[in-house]
């Protein structure tokens, strides 16, 4: 049993999420406003947080953030009713470990929750086990020539930066790398510093005694000293702000830590493997990353390709992608329709490997057949094709989107000669949704 903080507006949804995550057996606690959510998580704990996109008073990112200042670790899912998959990358960047679009699909909300509960729960050593069979070589020209300094830099202890888009797989790589070294059978630890605010920042790396700020009940081991022996791997490095920044230089340089409020220090022999979405040089240039740490953890470079880059690769990552959905969703699915097919060879893929495996996945528990069809994928996937793949005019998009959304509400105000109450049980959203959509859609009654 998990003790899971449902953040949700909508009092009908949320009672029906509460009823429905209690009846499998889970501890539920529910708030509808960000200030409310944010208060809960400083009063309470919890094991997992399920949150709407948007609320009343600010959007589920706010409570992100601050569900992340008091856990770093604590496993976060985002609902959004906006199908917008750069929503979905923006929450999984900010930390977030998935996320799931309205209506919810009770099956596919289970397996991201107890998905979520499982990796918080199993110890890295099993994690990285399972993260072994992720890892697809290909046969492109990137694809190889990434494999090649995956297997030239691992039996060495140089400093390496994976640098590429969301969703690329570069922790991934950098647990590859750990796997080849001969540290593979100490631990990989894996922080996410987009994750962490300054004040989080250096307890989680550093650790800190107890008493030495507020809040810091018990001594707490920092997680240089967790990955002693092996290797540490810093997801958005370019996140970490300037002192801490001086610090990390520090114990990279010397070998040695101090967790906050003690006089001790800590002798560590770590390797560090780091990532990032932007050209750390480029931040060098203007402050705000520091040139000599940069060049301490630039020692070899890999440049991972977009999935969009890597040509017939798509094929391999969509079978194996498949097999391994089928095994653990006991399906019998095999492969994709012509139709699907096509699509996804048109597709930009702006989600990279995460947003393929995702909609795999998903489109796998949806299937009942042997193949994937067009009906088991996001609306949001076959519009932006339809619209040509122009991705970056999003406006255009949501506007197909909002015309296709207000011709559905009059149509069924209309047909119940516009009953609102009976109209928004049709629509399945509330009445005060209803009211809203038709202010902004200037839909007169």
């Amino acid at each position: 049993m998990a003790r899971i903080l449902v953040v949700e507006d909508d009092l009908s949804f949320s009672l029906l999420l509460e009823n429905f995550l209690k009846k499998n057996g889970h501890e539920v606690l529910v708030k509808h406003t960000a200030k409310d959510s944010i208060q809960a998580l400083a009063d309470d704990i919890c094991d997992l947080l399920i949150l709407d996109y948007r609320l009343p008073d600010g959007t589920g990112m706010d409570v992100l953030a601050q569900a992340h200042m008091r856990d770093a670790k604590l496993p976060v899912i985002i609902m959004t009713s906006f199908n917008d998959i750069r929503t979905a990358v923006k929450a999984i960047r900010s930390g977030a470990y998935d996320y799931i679009t309205k209506p919810v699909n009770p099956e596919e909300l289970l397996m991201v929750l107890n998905d979520a509960l499982n990796r918080q729960h199993t110890g890295n050593k099993e994690t990285a086990k399972a993260e072994q069979l992720d890892f697809v070589t290909g046969t492109h020209e990137s694809s190889l020539q990434l494999h090649q300094y995956v297997q030239l830099v691992a039996p060495t202890d140089m400093s390496v930066i994976i640098q590429g888009e969301s969703g690329t797989g570069k922790e991934n790589i950098a647990r590859t790398i750990h796997r080849l070294s001969k540290r593979h059978k100490a631990p990989f630890v894996a922080i996410d510093c987009g994750a962490l605010t300054p004040e989080l920042a250096a307890s989680e790396l550093f650790g800190h005694v107890k008493g030495a700020f507020t809040g810091a009940l018990q001594d707490k081991q920092g997680q240089f000293e967790a990955a002693n022996g092996g290797t540490l791997f810093l997801d958005e490095v370019g996140n970490l702000g300037y002192e801490i920044q001086v610090k990390l230089l520090r114990a990279i340089q010397e070998r040695v830590i101090q967790p906050i409020g003690s006089n001790k220090q800590v002798h560590v022999d770590v390797r560090i493997i780091t990532a990032t979405n932007d050209d750390l040089l480029s931040s060098v240039k203007n402050g705000a990353f520091r040139e000599d740490l940069y060049h301490r953890l630039n020692e070899f470079k890999i440049k991972v390709p977009p999935l969009r880059g890597r040509g017939e690769d798509l094929a391999l990552f969509i079978g194996h992608f498949i097999k391994q959905a089928s095994r653990e969703l006991n399906r019998e699915v095999v492969g994709l329709s012509a139709e699907v097919q096509e699509l996804f060879e048109q597709y930009e893929w702006p989600g990279n490997l995460r947003e393929l495996k995702n909609i795999i996945k998903r489109a796998t528990l949806l299937s009942t057949g042997k193949e994937i069809t067009i009906e088991a994928l996001p609306d949001e996937m076959v519009l932006a094709v339809k619209q040509g793949g122009d991705y970056e005019n999003t406006s255009d998009l949501k506007a197909l989107q909002a015309g296709n959304e207000r011709e559905m509400i009059i149509k069924t105000l209309q047909q119940v000669k516009y009953n609102k109450s009976k109209a928004a049980r049709l629509l399945n959203i509330d009445r005060k949704t209803l009211y809203y959509k038709m202010s902004k859609y200037r839909i007169d009654e």
